[in-house]
Formats: C-alpha cells, structure tokens, sequence
C-alpha cells in the first residue's frame, strides 16, 4: 500500500514516457525543454535501459553501402533518402549537443567488406553516391585502393569507404541523456515494470517489489518500449517484432591497428577496436525467426558463425581469445521506418527503430515530443 506522502507526491505527473533508453530519454529531454512547467516522469523495468541502448555495438552509422542498395531492391527511393537522411541528422545533432568528449565519439570512417555474394552492389556506388549527395555534399562511398594493409582475408574483393561514419561508446551517450534529464528535474525510476495500460484514463500500472501494483497517473502518455511494447498495446495493430542481437568482445589483441567501424553482409555483421580488443556482432541473418525474442541470452549457432568468420575473415592470420559476450533486443517491422504516432488522443508511440537507436532515438524523441505537444 502506498503511503499518503507517496500518494500525494510521486504518483502523479503530466508526462509519463515507459522505455528509458535512448528514444525515452530524447522524448523526456524535449517535451521538458519544451514545457518547462510541465512535470515528466520516465518508467523503466530494468536497472539498465532493457533493449539495446546500452548494449549495442557503440555504430554512429547510416547504413552501409550493401545495406543501403538492398534497401533500394525492397523501398521506394525517397523513403530510402528519408531514412538515411534522419539517421545522419540525428548522428550529427547529438554530437552538437553532447559534444564528442561526451560521447566519446571518433571519427573514424566505416568500411564495408564486400566479398562475392554482394560483389554485384558495388555496381549502384555511383547511383547511391548521387542519391545521397543532397545530404553529405559529397561522394558517400569509394573503394579503397590497396585492402592488403587490413589483413583480410583473400574472400574480401572490396572494401568500400565512407568517410562519414563515426563510433561512441553508447553507455556515455546515456550517462549524457542522464544528466541533461537531471539538470531538467526529469524523474526516472528503474525497476518499475509497466504491466499494463489504461489507454483512455492514462494510466500505467507497475509491478513494484511488494508484490503490489501501482497506478501512475498522467495527462498524457508516450511509449518508447520498442521491441517490448506489443504487450501493452493489445488489440492495436503495431508491426513491431523483436529481433535479438549478440555481440562478442576479445582479450585484449597485442599491437591491435584496426581503426573503423568495419560492416559485412548488408549490415547483418559488424566489427570494431574497442580499447585494443576485437568486438564482433551481429549474425542474426543465419538464425532470424529464432532471434525473434525478447529473451536475453546466446544463440550457440551464430555464436560459432562469428568465431567462424572472425577465424577466416576479419583476422585470419591471428588466434583470438574471447572474453565476453551479450545479447541485446532491438525492434523491426516490413518498414525500416520508425513508428511515431498517436495511439489515442492522449498516448502517443516512437518506437520501432530498426538497430539505427544511436543515429535514430534522439529525432524520434524530438518528434514524439512534438506530437505531444500538438
């Protein structure tokens, strides 16, 4: 049972935002900034954003180049410019307003390893150059001349560049949302479960640790739960599906030169250095309907799949020790684009990011406030 003092104070807001990972925090950081009087509460189940925000591979990406032209055999052009076109932004306004110390972002350029199986996409360098040159003011992607000097494998027939493509460590992008949402006076409980909705009276009912439910109240509600959201929003139609990604981290690896966020397999696998150790994720593409879960834990198969390729691949030449490993959930659908709406009057959504959470959650946030706000 609830105290008069917790009842009275602690229950009751004009904001409530379930999901406390990037797109929660960036909708929170808005609205307040927007409605300074206004008063915002994010709930979170777990100590820890839940899905990937703090759990993914720390990419400041927009796709890489077999991404980007497999995108355009499945979407329309300009959806496909409208996507890149917001992961760059957003990319570009968080290093404006956290800084790159903050971030401890890199420009570090990303590559995409091209062996035979994508060999026919270096073909649309030319078309995806010029379909994104409104954006970058430039040439995106360009083959790197002499790919010796990377120590792949000989099954890599390119290597393609983009100049653009940055890394972060994405705890440090949340310790930053962190603070900018305590100089706002935003409050964020961890550890309280959402359990279900009152859509129409806006309210959030949390399983608290007595064993015991509590009813939030709000004027208005934002969802920013992404893959976990479908449990809450019965009986509306939301394409959202979970999708579970692994990552790896090495020991550390003696004279360790790689620099770069590195792609292969339209985006599926991914690798960077992380302080002098090899992090390998991805896969999902070998093993996709068994990822769809929100359940954390290791898929065996792709597990040995990345060890496979790190063994062949990225470091052939090399013996590597594993020191780590984890899983993350992130949310797709049959459209890459995020879903930002209202779900009734007074509850609204953004969620649905695709993987894209760094270069994606902060826009989404600024939108979703802003619908709020209408």
């Amino acid at each position: 049972m609830l105290s008069y003092w917790e009842k009275k104070n602690l229950i009751q807001y004009d904001l409530i935002i379930v999901g406390s990972g990037f797109a929660g925090l960036s909708t929170a950081i808005h609205y307040k900034e927007k409605y300074p009087g206004r008063s915002v509460l994010v709930l979170e189940r777990g100590v820890f954003p839940s899905g990937a925000s703090t759990r993914n591979a720390g990419f400041a990406c927009f796709g890489s180049l077999s991404e980007i032209a497999e995108d355009l055999e499945h979407f329309q052009e300009d959806e496909v410019f409208e996507l890149v076109t917001k992961r760059r932004m957003g990319i570009k306004n968080i290093r404006s307003v956290f800084g790159d110390e903050g971030l401890d972002y890199t420009s570090c350029g990303g590559f995409d390893l091209i062996r035979e199986q994508e060999a026919h996409y270096m073909e649309k360098i030319d078309t995806i150059n010029a379909l994104l040159s409104p954006v970058f003011g430039t040439d995106v992607f360009e083959e790197v001349a002499d790919r010796s000097a990377y120590g792949f494998s000989d099954s890599v027939l390119h290597l393609v560049k983009n100049k653009f493509e940055g890394q972060l460590d994405p705890a440090k992008y949340i310790q930053c949302l962190w603070k900018r949402c305590r100089e706002l006076n935003i409050q964020i409980l961890t550890g309280a479960e959402v359990k279900k909705l009152d859509e129409e009276n806006c309210r959030a009912y949390v399983h608290s640790f007595y064993d015991e439910e509590i009813a939030f109240q709000s004027r208005l509600m934002a969802l920013c739960s992404n893959a976990f959201t479908d449990h809450l929003l019965e009986g509306e139609d939301v394409d959202i599906r979970p999708g579970r990604g692994m990552i790896m981290v090495s020991e550390p690896i003696k004279d360790m030169a790689l620099k770069g966020t590195f792609h292969m397999e339209r985006g599926y696998v991914y690798f960077r250095n992380v302080d002098g150790r090899l992090l390998v994720g991805g896969g999902r593409n070998i093993s996709e309907k068994d990822e769809i879960t929100t359940e954390r834990g290791i898929n065996e198969d792709i597990k040995s799949y990345l060890q496979e390729v790190t063994k062949k691949v990225i470091f052939p030449k090399r013996e590597i020790c594993w020191n780590m490993e984890w899983s993350g959930t992130m949310a797709f659908g049959d459209s890459k684009k995020p879903i930002i709406r209202r779900i009734t009057p007074r509850v609204a959504a953004g969620v649905r990011l695709g993987g894209m959470g760094v270069a994606l959650g902060w826009e989404t946030g600024k939108e979703l406030a802003s619908l709020l706000g209408d």
